[in-house]
């Protein structure tokens, strides 16, 4: 990020939460699950899945987790109801991760069987690097009783490929991105070409050892290189799919819709919203900087 886009950034995070969020909406659902019901079903008349997540990231005690499940319980319960094209996401620590890992594999387990039951998959997200090896334990712990579940291997970590040669005894449904938090050097790509060049040296393992990939990014060079991977190594249409957040790069989901590919797009809701937002922002300091040149147009009014 340039010194230019790290002062955007902080400005806005001096913003008040309501001007932020005006800006924000585009990418959040809304406060509840009827908002996010509202956008999926828009978005599965127009041949596009959805996953969606419920948001919340800062729980400090074993109660709080519990209603966290709860709440994604509720979603996998909608799905069933309204017949959705849609799965659920969820991040360990939301579910206990950092409380107590036992604890957190009950609630996780009881929501991927419950999905089960109605053939649905629910994916475990992955947060910073301080989570990693306890996300992946508590994944390897999950595939050992089912296979509805996935998790998320993030392209600027150096030790992603690492990761995919410990896990691949698992056969793992893996959700292939660049990376959002801020990590230190000595563990994460922080150079956009390094970036793009691990991407695609994991996308092509998963490729080559035949796992599903949830091919994660809004970068219009990896998506064209995925899909000249795709046609070279002759990979079916049911091996993978794209997968982006909400209002990023609606032009090239649609592109990759009229192309044929399958589409899933991430759908966040709840009144948590302020934290997820932040972390956007910064990965996408131009999202920021939009938000400033609006107020500015603004007060010129």
């Amino acid at each position: 990020m340039s010194f230019n886009n790290e002062l955007i950034v902080s400005f806005v995070q001096l913003l008040p939460k309501a001007i932020v969020k005006r800006f924000s909406d585009r990418y959040i659902a809304g406060d509840s699950l009827a908002d996010a019901v509202r956008v999926v079903q828009d978005l599965n008349k127009k041949g596009i899945l959805a996953t969606i997540d419920v948001l919340g990231e800062a729980i400090n005690s074993k109660e709080e987790a519990s209603a966290s499940k709860q709440a994604c319980s509720e979603v996998l319960d909608a799905i069933r109801k309204l017949q959705l094209k849609a799965n659920l996401s969820i991040k360990p620590t939301q579910m206990g991760l950092k409380l107590d890992e036992d604890f957190c594999f009950q609630q996780v387990s009881s929501l991927v069987e419950k999905a089960g039951t109605m053939q649905n998959f629910v994916r475990l997200d992955m947060e910073d690097s301080g989570c990693t090896d306890a996300t992946l334990r508590l994944y390897r712990r999950l595939r050992a009783a089912s296979t509805n579940c996935g998790t998320v291997l993030q392209a600027y970590m150096r030790r992603t490929l690492d990761d995919l040669e410990a896990t691949k005894d698992l056969a793992p449904n893996i959700r292939l991105c660049k990376g959002i938090y801020i990590e230190p050097e000595e563990i994460a790509y922080k150079a956009k070409d390094e970036i793009r060049k691990n991407y695609l040296a994991a996308l092509t393992w998963l490729f080559e050892h035949k796992q599903y990939v949830g091919i994660a990014t809004h970068d219009e060079f990896l998506i064209d290189e995925a899909v000249a991977l795709i046609k070279k190594l002759q990979r079916p249409q049911d091996a993978f799919e794209f997968q982006m957040l909400l209002g990023v790069r609606e032009d090239l989901r649609d592109y990759l819709v009229e192309s044929g590919y399958k589409v899933r797009i991430y759908v966040p809701f709840g009144k948590d919203w302020y934290l997820y937002s932040m972390r956007r922002l910064k990965e996408n300091p131009n999202v920021a900087g939009q938000i400033t040149k609006n107020l500015f147009s603004l007060r010129r009014l």
